[in-house]
């Protein structure tokens, strides 16, 4: 079920959606560049509850709103051009035309820098050439990373799919199938290796419970760090490719 609302965040009026879970256990606030403020709350929660929580989180739900609202100033203000930086592993890539070897559509990693064909910067299809860049990256590191660590996990997976989720950084299935977001190559190392544990658990536990992230814990001790990490940079991985 899910419904329109509006609440008063530091004097402006803000509509947000209101979705009730079946599987939520308490209210969950997600801010997102395409949909903003979003409250997922448990299916018999009482709603007029929900404009004191969300005076309590005020703080938290303007600085996300606000983070949303400069990235899409950003993308509507500039396309990217030679010069500008995109992030990968944690780190900022810099954008350098210039023609090599592999034809002319192609995108190069080299050191700190990604060398991009100079056709590419042209009719607006350097997003679609560097979303395919970020997804063949992502697809051999989470790939090796997952082989490497489900053997130390002593835990057995079918196959992995790279997908582009709106809500996810990973899921598994049944079947020991394990997706992950293709975003998730922008954040650091230890955030990557965080998720693909995370999911790699859930063969285990299909729950959050205790025990899960107990075992968590044993293959990633600061899975807490990681998991605020991805918190807090949600925005800033999920919003379009901008300078």
């Amino acid at each position: 079920m899910v419904e329109k609302c509006e609440t008063s965040i530091n004097g402006q009026t803000i509509i947000y959606t209101v979705k009730r879970s079946l599987r939520a256990k308490h209210v969950r606030l997600e801010v997102r560049r395409q949909t903003g403020l979003t409250v997922v709350v448990p299916h018999s929660y009482k709603i007029g509850q929900l404009p004191r929580l969300l005076q309590s989180k005020e703080r938290w739900i303007s600085s996300h709103l606000a983070r949303c609202s400069h990235f899409q100033s950003l993308s509507a203000e500039k396309e990217l051009s030679s010069g500008d930086t995109v992030p990968y592993l944690g780190q900022d890539l810099e954008l350098v035309k210039q023609e090599n070897h592999r034809g002319v559509g192609s995108v190069t990693l080299d050191g700190n820098t990604l060398a991009v064909s100079p056709g590419l910067f042209k009719n607006g299809i350097l997003e679609l050439a560097l979303e395919q860049w970020y997804r063949t990256a992502a697809a051999k590191l989470i790939n090796e990373r997952a082989d490497e660590l489900s053997s130390q996990m002593g835990i057995n997976y079918k196959r992995i799919v790279i997908r582009g989720q709106k809500t996810r950084w990973g899921s598994c299935s049944h079947k020991k199938n394990l997706s992950f977001n293709w975003k998730l190559i922008m954040a650091p190392e230890p955030v990557i290796d965080y998720v693909i544990i995370h999911e790699l658990t859930h063969l285990k536990e299909m729950n959050h419970s205790k025990r899960f992230w107990e075992l968590v814990a044993q293959y990633c001790p600061r899975w807490r760090e990681y998991k605020k990490w991805l918190k807090q940079h949600e925005a800033d991985l999920t919003a379009k490719l901008c300078a």
